[in-house]
């Protein structure tokens, strides 16, 4: 009788465990992703790269995205986190250029570029994604109003791999 009575009830030896993994995933916090440190960007990131193509998000007038045309110019990224821009956009009235210098953070698939040009002080928010496979950088800066975006394709040069020997004659 006794073994029966253990058997029916949720605390004897087999609602132990039950009772025990009810407990846990009724503590605070369980099942939740531990907060963890971002993952460093890879080293490739670090590059100087070449801007292939700007598109601008516009959410305001219903249109669709604008695929600027004549887009031109370099974005190095260093392992400091310094950061110099030379973007050159050509348009019905010339070339404008963009020319920035400043520090440039990366957290997860986050991107921060700080910088002063004659307007002052600014900072650019955005999110970045990188395929080292291909050597492409896509970064989306936000826009005003909340919602509005600029994207930027970017391609690395492929790094000179060492010289081959001279021969000797």
């Amino acid at each position: 009788m006794g073994c029966a009575f253990l058997r029916s009830r949720p605390w004897g030896p087999r609602g132990w465990g039950a009772a025990l993994l009810l407990g846990a995933l009724l503590r605070p916090g369980a099942g939740q992703a531990q907060p963890t440190r971002p993952a460093r960007p890879p080293a490739a990131l670090y590059a100087t790269y070449r801007y292939v193509a700007y598109t601008v998000y516009d959410h305001t007038d219903g249109d669709p995205p604008t695929h600027v045309a004549g887009v031109g110019g370099t974005l190095t990224l260093f392992p400091t986190g310094a950061y110099d821009k030379r973007l050159r956009i050509m348009g019905p009235n010339g070339a404008r250029d963009f020319v920035q210098h400043g520090q440039c953070t990366v957290r997860g698939d986050s991107i921060r570029f700080a910088f002063t040009d004659a307007q002052g002080f600014d900072v650019q928010r955005g999110t970045y994604r990188y395929d080292a496979r291909a050597r492409r950088l896509t970064i989306a800066i936000a826009g005003y109003p909340p919602g509005n975006r600029g994207v930027y394709e970017l391609v690395a040069d492929v790094a000179p791999g060492p010289r081959p020997a001279s021969k000797r004659r």
